[in-house]
């Protein structure tokens, strides 16, 4: 499995597995996923495009409870396997705000990732954190953040593997649909 920066070349099997089921806001899921397939239908080459916004010059971020934020410089990068599985497996979001490795409190963590539920529990998510490291530490940032719910243990141990430790735990803003979730840290 390697990291790939998305591109018209590869948005059919992401489209594929958008209508599968997949999503990667798991904030949003389903809504989220109907809005990437419909920008995808509406502007392929824009919606690529749109995924790789070191600069923040996109619209703002709806959060789940239907405001919005303002949006920082950030890139997803595609989990993508040539060999026995095929193709599209998941997606790394990564974001930043520049000269700090702190984040607005409307941001959970600095890099989110979600593997297709069909390729799960192949190691996908923690090679994928373990190869977005060098271009983190590009940015000059001292730590990452990650956060997850108290109850996916999987995430916990992608994360742990990868360097890891538990920050704390604490409730969510409404903009982020509330409950108890996780802060974890990985030292660069």
């Amino acid at each position: 499995m390697n990291l790939v920066v998305p591109a018209l070349e590869y948005l059919d099997a992401y489209a594929d597995a958008l209508r599968r089921g997949f999503w990667s806001d798991n904030l949003r899921r389903e809504e989220s996923a109907r809005e990437e397939l419909e920008m995808i239908a509406a502007d392929p080459a824009d919606f690529v495009a749109s995924l790789d916004d070191p600069e923040a010059k996109r619209p703002p971020i709806k959060l789940s409870d239907g405001s919005t934020v303002p949006r920082l410089p950030g890139y997803r990068r595609w989990m993508w396997d040539d060999g026995s599985c095929g193709g599209f497996c998941g997606s790394v979001n990564f974001r930043w705000q520049p000269g700090t490795s702190e984040l607005p409190k409307y941001v959970l963590g600095h890099l989110g990732y979600a593997v297709v539920p069909w390729k799960q529990r192949r190691g996908y998510a923690t090679q994928a954190l373990a190869l977005m490291m060098p271009e983190v530490r590009k940015l000059g940032l001292v730590h990452i953040d990650l956060t997850t719910d108290p109850d996916n243990l999987p995430s916990q141990k992608v994360i742990t593997a990868n360097g890891g430790y538990l920050v704390e735990r604490f409730a969510k803003v409404a903009g982020h649909g509330g409950g108890e979730t996780l802060l974890f840290r990985i030292p660069l």
